[in-house]
């Protein structure tokens, strides 16, 4: 396996290739006699780094020379003719993720418990992850080689931090000097070819709102429909972010950030034919203000940065229920984050069904912390042990990973059903999804 280091920003190669995890039997690389443990080195002489250097060296090619170091450490050249559209039937090992060198104010990492497990402690600045799954990046580390691998291999959308457009404040809020905050040429080189960029900006208060804020969108606007969005997401404080350069987020703060930015969309709209920038939802519901609609948002090009995200819940649930169905005898317990609950407890009413449910507080990183997506198996059984409403009890899908279920605590769905003694179901990933398994319950 390799990772990238961090600082100076280059890679480091631990291990050559990418190793193969697994290989469909019957299919071409099964007939190469390629195995689990083996690693592809060089493609037509080219090096391999990892899968998507594979699928980029392989596309369309017919004649191929393609070394491998056998598990058994035998070192293998395999001469192949195929068809243009037949697959190799591997699959490979995880990208390790190139680590962020930046000291950002606002790192959630910051705001971990120290005894959280040590994968919530990586902060990675990948674009290969980017391109794969929207992770973010400053840009702040791409080195020319990354820069040419992007536009090469067309590595696009790229998902940036920007933060503030304003140097002097992102180099503030990153953590480095200006000199490394600024990316304008990395990004110049990027839109020149033709890459496509989603920007966000983690809004914390002080620093990068008001005037910044605006200097930031307007910025960013004018390279639309090059840069095609920017997300505006609030600042998030856990109990252990003691950092005295940080405000929390306020009702207030959120109320005159949402008039601020609604006047600029205005502004974009007409000139743009788009919103263009897109306040996440937490600040509407933080503000206690109306969602917008869903032709707010366009081809909601962040959802799953929280830009949109509740507005789909509400209309695929629309969507869900307008089949009648009889409403079920059962009772059971629904669980989400306060943030969304207020939307989630309106939904299952009209269900129909003996549901109740539960807004869960964040013990784990503190009452500061509201999101589905970032409770934890103790928050629940916290929240549930002795109060379960019913025979089940349904917690969000988002919460946890993996095929058993594992949450952010490292406590797993059986080990929350263990602890509160009734079955224990996750939500699914959609409204629908939801519904169905709620009706089914019936």
């Amino acid at each position: 396996m390799y990772e990238f280091a961090v600082t100076p920003a280059v890679t480091s190669i631990r291990r050559r290739g990418v190793e193969i995890a697994d290989v469909t039997p019957e299919s071409l690389g099964f007939e190469l006699e390629l195995e689990s443990g083996d690693r592809i080195i060089k493609v037509n002489g080219r090096t391999v780094r990892d899968y998507l250097d594979f699928r980029f060296q392989t596309a369309g090619e017919t004649d191929l020379m393609i070394e491998v170091r056998k598990a058994s450490g035998d070192d293998w050249e395999l001469q192949i003719e195929r068809g243009e559209d037949e697959d190799f039937g591997l699959s490979f090992e995880q990208i390790v993720p190139r680590q962020c060198a930046n000291e950002c104010i606002f790192c959630f990492c910051k705001g971990n418990p120290e005894d959280a497990r040590p994968s919530l402690f990586i902060r990675d600045e990948d674009i290969r992850l980017s391109f794969l799954y929207g992770n973010y990046t400053t840009l702040t580390s791409l080195t020319d080689d990354e820069l040419q691998r992007i536009i090469e291999q067309r590595l696009t959308p790229q998902y940036v931090s920007v933060h503030a457009t304003d140097l002097k404040v992102r180099a503030y809020l990153l953590g480095v000097d200006e000199k490394r905050a600024d990316i304008r040429g990395k990004l110049k080189a990027l839109l020149d070819a033709g890459i496509e960029i989603h920007a966000q900006v983690v809004l914390c208060p002080e620093i990068n709102d008001g005037v910044v804020l605006e200097q930031t969108i307007r910025d960013l606007a004018a390279e639309y429909p090059r840069i095609s969005s920017v997300a505006i997401v609030p600042l998030g404080l856990t109990r252990y972010n003691t950092d005295s350069r940080l405000t929390a987020v306020t009702p207030e703060f959120c109320r005159k950030t949402i008039d601020q930015v609604t006047k600029l969309q205005r502004e974009l709209r007409k000139r743009l034919g788009t919103n263009f920038a897109f306040l996440g939802d937490e600040i509407y519901i933080m503000a206690a203000e109306p969602l917008p609609p869903m032709s707010h948002y366009r081809d909601f090009p962040q959802i799953e940065n929280g830009v949109g995200m509740v507005r789909t819940f509400l209309k695929q649930f629309d969507t869900a229920t307008r089949k009648k169905v009889p409403p079920g005898r059962q009772r059971g317990t629904v669980c989400t984050g306060k943030v969304f609950y207020p939307y989630l407890k309106d939904s299952v009413q009209r269900l129909g069904m003996a549901l109740k449910v539960v807004p869960v507080e964040s013990q784990f990183w503190g009452p500061g912390i509201g999101v589905a997506g970032l409770l934890t198996g103790s928050d629940f059984v916290s929240a549930l042990r002795g109060k379960v409403h019913g025979d089940f009890v349904v917690l969000p899908s988002e919460s946890m990973i993996g095929d058993d279920y594992l949450f952010l605590d490292d406590l797993k769905l059986a080990d929350v059903e263990r602890e509160l003694g009734v079955e224990v179901l996750p939500s699914g990933y959609s409204a629908g999804d939801f519904v169905e398994r709620m009706r089914a319950r019936g």
